[in-house]
């Protein structure tokens, strides 16, 4: 299964595959294949979509694609930068037992990183109203890059990898594994970096 764009994305899309703009990070230590990174706090435009993965995907990055190509009060136009996420967004509902809890889906959460210089005051305003703006507070994740097109299977796969790893190495993760990508759609299979994150919890060293 593979993640398809409206064909006017693939004209106005800069090529994602050049060094772009990503996040500032440090590379706190590795373990197998899996880097534990240190995130700075950084802000973006982001949009929650019921749906499938794909489904959601593909319409939250028409959102927010359209966004940063001037579909705002300035009509203004921000850098592409890397990488575009996606998370599950879980709904909890109370059961009837005393103190339990169950997760339900919610939809996907789908962001767009805005360029370094751009702050949650200074971003252009949104048009459409599902857009959200805002910071994404500093954060340590556990991240395992791998190539290929979008797949349940390719994905599942590597996020039994990562959570192996981390279980293996005794830490513990919190909230929704988060998909990244980096690429543009043209991006052969082969050259594509995927990373699937998860936030480490505080005994993260």
């Amino acid at each position: 299964m593979r993640l398809h764009l409206p064909a006017i994305l693939l004209i106005l899309l800069p090529t994602m595959t050049h060094a772009i703009e990503e996040p500032k990070f440090e590379v706190v230590r590795k373990v197998d294949a899996v880097e534990i990174r240190q995130y700075a706090a950084y802000v973006v435009a982001e949009v929650e979509l019921a749906g499938t993965a794909e489904k959601a995907s593909n319409d939250g990055f028409r959102i927010l694609a359209s966004y940063i190509f001037g579909s705002n009060r300035s009509q203004a136009k921000l850098a592409m930068t890397a990488p575009v996420t996606q998370e599950a967004v879980s709904v909890k509902l109370p059961m009837t037992a005393p103190v339990t809890r169950t997760k339900a889906p919610g939809g996907f959460r789908v962001q767009f990183v805005l360029p370094r210089d751009v702050t949650v005051q200074t971003a252009p305003v949104p048009l459409d109203s599902r857009i959200s703006l805002r910071e994404v507070p500093a954060i340590r994740v556990a991240a395992l890059r791998f190539s290929g097109f979008w797949s349940e299977s390719n994905y599942s796969k590597h996020l039994d990898q990562l959570e192996t790893t981390l279980r293996g190495a005794g830490l513990t993760w919190v909230g929704e594994p988060i998909y990244s990508r980096y690429d543009a759609p043209w991006t052969p299979w082969f050259m594509r970096r995927n990373e699937i994150w998860l936030r480490l919890g505080p005994d993260a060293g």
